[in-house]
């Protein structure tokens, strides 16, 4: 069977639409009539495809905010960390970052992660502040 056939068939009978709505029975749906009261909302499989799609679009949101030179020559741990500082907060909350974003540019890895300890940010999410800082300042994720 050709899926993209059916596909399309099922978009063109179904509509395609990206937000939630109630549905004309008034059930809750997403997508091509994705029933979210009886389907659930995503697999497993889904979640991580969207996440991938986020993670990717936080980077390239990155990579337009930072002079992406000098965060391409961290390890991957610390860009990392910078994603999922990103990710956890936004581009925009994290280029509040400027004592912190400055030590990562100048190699002051042990001081930018002590000034991520400072933030507001850190009170509010505990303990991925402290395992983040610690990556920071080690550069390793143990």
């Amino acid at each position: 069977m050709n899926l993209t056939k059916l596909e399309d068939q099922l978009i063109l009978h179904e509509g395609m639409r990206l937000n939630i709505y109630k549905d004309t029975v008034g059930i809750w749906t997403i997508g091509v009539g994705r029933n979210l009261e009886y389907v659930g909302l995503c697999t497993e499989a889904e979640a991580r495809y969207l996440l991938r799609s986020d993670v990717l679009a936080i980077r390239g949101g990155l990579e337009r905010s930072i002079p992406w030179a000098w965060v391409g020559d961290l390890n991957e741990v610390r860009q990392r960390v910078l994603l999922d500082m990103a990710f956890n907060m936004g581009v925009s909350g994290l280029m509040k970052f400027e004592k912190t974003l400055q030590h990562i540019a100048d190699g002051r890895y042990e001081a930018a992660s002590q000034e991520m300890l400072r933030s507001r940010w850190a009170y509010q999410v505990g303990q991925r502040a402290m395992t983040l800082s610690k990556m920071m300042a080690t550069g390793h994720d143990d």
